[in-house]
């Protein structure tokens, strides 16, 4: 089951697990009673593999903060090693 975070206004923020279906409602305080709001977090992606969330990291970075390249990185492309330029045809 999911587990969603609510916010008591005076007592802080705690977690509720329930059941999908059961998300939007309403919850009571455990330690006053009191109503609280749910507070929407993003989710968790802390279980991701460390590679994968680098790239996560760099994608979201480049959206708004695009890097400046002043030369190429990577491998170069593979280059055809035929006798012949490519418009020939050949049998």
């Amino acid at each position: 089951m999911p587990i969603y975070a609510f916010s008591c206004a005076g007592c802080g923020s705690f977690d509720v697990t329930r059941a999908v279906a059961e998300a939007g409602a309403p919850a009571a305080c455990p330690r006053c009673g009191a109503g609280a709001r749910r507070v929407f977090t993003p989710p968790g992606l802390a279980l991701l593999a460390t590679p994968v969330r680098g790239l996560l990291d760099r994608e979201e970075k480049s959206g708004h903060e695009p890097e400046v390249v002043a030369h190429k990185t990577g491998r170069p492309l593979p280059h055809r090693h035929d006798p012949a330029p490519p418009w020939v045809l050949s049998h």
